[in-house]
């Protein structure tokens, strides 16, 4: 049994995406983040830096409890428990590990400032949203490039590709029209019409 601590954010969907693919049983912890439960004193215990989404594996290494947080780490903790979704081979794995961490540094942080200046700063900074809309769209474009005849980011369909389907998801947040990208287009709809993907997205939180 996996105890995941998580709230309905992109970083938060990613670790119920893989469990949900791996179909491994878990319980579900909401960490209302809008309400500050990141910094009580039971989840500063699993995740001192106060960050959604955590795990804590019930029968990790040795068959003991074992936490993991930061949701790339997740991710690749998962694939490694279960097998799944990270090849073993070393030239196709660290494929899979080179867009992970795209996304890890690049999507993740670029597209949240987009999400802050446009959604949640207190006044407008035409600066801010300049900045980083322009960055954003310019990861469009490389997504775009990268997944012109591939049907997913690194070979198999893979953690890269689970990592950064909650932050496309977003696009309208970002003001982008996946219209303008095909290939993240049609990438985007492939994986939304996977049923346990689907399950994965939908927090009930």
């Amino acid at each position: 049994m996996i105890d995941l601590y998580t709230w309905k954010t992109s970083n938060g969907r990613k670790a119920t995406i893989m469990l949900e693919e791996c179909g491994l049983e878990y319980r579900l912890h909401p960490i209302d983040i809008g309400k500050g439960d990141q910094f009580t004193p039971e989840f500063v215990a699993i995740n001192p830096n106060s960050k959604i989404p955590a795990i804590v594996d019930q029968d990790g290494p040795g068959g003991k409890p074992y936490t993991v947080i930061e949701s790339g780490a997740i991710l690749m903790y998962l694939a490694e428990k279960t097998g799944r979704f990270m090849p073993q081979e070393m030239a196709a794995r660290y494929e899979v590990i080179q867009w992970l961490m795209f996304q890890m540094g690049g999507i993740g942080p670029i597209f949240g400032q987009v999400h802050h200046f446009l959604r949640a700063a207190k006044e407008k900074v035409p600066y801010g949203i300049e900045r980083y809309g322009t960055e954003c769209r310019r990861l469009y474009g490389v997504l775009n490039g990268r997944l012109d005849g591939r049907d997913y980011l690194a070979g198999d369909l893979s953690i890269a590709d689970f990592a950064t389907l909650p932050w496309v998801f977003r696009h309208d947040w970002q003001e982008v029209d996946l219209a303008e990208y095909p290939n993240v287009k049609d990438w985007y709809d492939r994986l939304m019409a996977r049923p346990a993907l689907a399950r994965g997205m939908d927090l009930p939180a």
